[in-house]
């Protein structure tokens, strides 16, 4: 047997968690914390619902969206209309489900591309400098000088064509500055850490550093670019369809809420017709904004922790108040 110095204490040592398992699957740590964290799986769970609502639509369509019936005009939610129909007959549950298509696609396209010009442009000019950041921040602080939607409104009234693809371009060219300057930021406090000189000791190209280096190193910041333009768009896009600057021979949760307000039919006393797009699109922006705070939390520690402390607090208030009100039935009971 080994002798114990008795001045020396031994605690046993924790191993670093490693990434969560999910029965046999392995999870990578980002994805365990966001799992892990109420909001983001609620977030989750509500946009994957969404998708998924997207992608089957034809299979639980009831009807064609556009169809018109005046047999079934104006009926409420019922169970053989689930959403009620239309002043036209057309039947709301199969254009919620059938719009939620046009709708994300629009969206998510748009913030794909939005993102992907803010993060090339942003993460370029931050770790070029000289004149390429100069033509990039002039840029940048034009498109953060005109308002956004007074310049879409008056971009869609030119438009001759208001396809899917049009109007992604055109949000996609709107929304992008907001994000460049913030990636254009992160991206200037990281082009001086070691591993970015190591690279141009090594010789490597801009375009090597600034992909294969600067980028990874952003994913989190990038991922919640992409979902808060995501929404942005989603609601943007919905607005100009509801004051008619969309294009009405789509299917959509803007051109619903369109149609509804063409109609009057509030003023009717048919609430069926707006509530329910409109619950479509709520829906789904509160799922994007609870995953974008889960997204957040993975690219900034301390907010993990500042939301445990007030866990902890939040436990300890409890216990407190639990402790006095059995003091004080103890008192009565004395």
């Amino acid at each position: 047997m080994s002798q114990l110095d008795p001045t020396v204490l031994e605690f046993p040592v924790a191993a670093a968690p490693g990434p969560r398992r999910l029965g046999r699957l392995r999870l990578p740590p980002w994805l365990a914390i966001l799992l892990g964290n109420p909001k983001s799986r609620l977030g989750i769970l509500m946009v994957a619902s969404m998708v998924i609502v997207a992608l089957i639509a034809p299979l639980i369509s009831v009807a064609d969206p556009n169809a018109f019936s005046l047999l079934d005009a104006k009926q409420a939610p019922s169970w053989h209309h689930l959403f009620g129909t239309t002043d036209q007959g057309s039947d709301i549950f199969s254009q919620v489900v059938v719009g939620a298509r046009r709708s994300l696609l629009l969206g998510a396209a748009a913030g794909l591309l939005a993102t992907g010009v803010a993060a090339i442009l942003g993460i370029t000019a931050a770790y070029s400098g000289g004149i390429v950041d100069e033509v990039v921040n002039f840029l940048t602080n034009v498109f953060l000088t005109i308002p956004p939607i007074p310049l879409l409104v008056v971009v869609s009234g030119y438009l001759k064509s208001r396809g899917t693809w049009t109007m992604v371009v055109v949000l996609a060219l709107v929304l992008w500055a907001f994000e460049c300057r913030i990636l254009r930021s992160q991206a200037l406090s990281l082009k001086n850490r070691d591993f970015i000189q190591a690279a141009k000791a090594a010789g490597e190209s801009t375009r090597r550093i600034v992909f294969g280096e600067l980028m990874p190193n952003m994913i989190s910041r990038i991922a919640a670019a992409f979902v808060l333009v995501f929404y942005i768009a989603l609601l943007t896009d919905a607005g100009l369809e509801f004051l008619g600057l969309g294009d009405q021979a789509k299917t959509s949760w803007g051109v619903t809420l369109y149609w509804a307000q063409t109609n009057s039919t509030v003023l009717q006393g048919e609430w069926w017709p707006f509530f329910f797009p409109g619950i479509a699109l709520a829906f789904t922006v509160l799922g994007l904004v609870l995953l974008l705070a889960g997204i957040d939390e993975v690219s900034n520690p301390r907010l993990r922790v500042e939301g445990t402390r007030r866990r902890l607090l939040r436990r300890l208030a409890a216990a407190l108040v639990g402790g006095r009100a059995l003091v004080r039935a103890e008192e009565r009971t004395a």
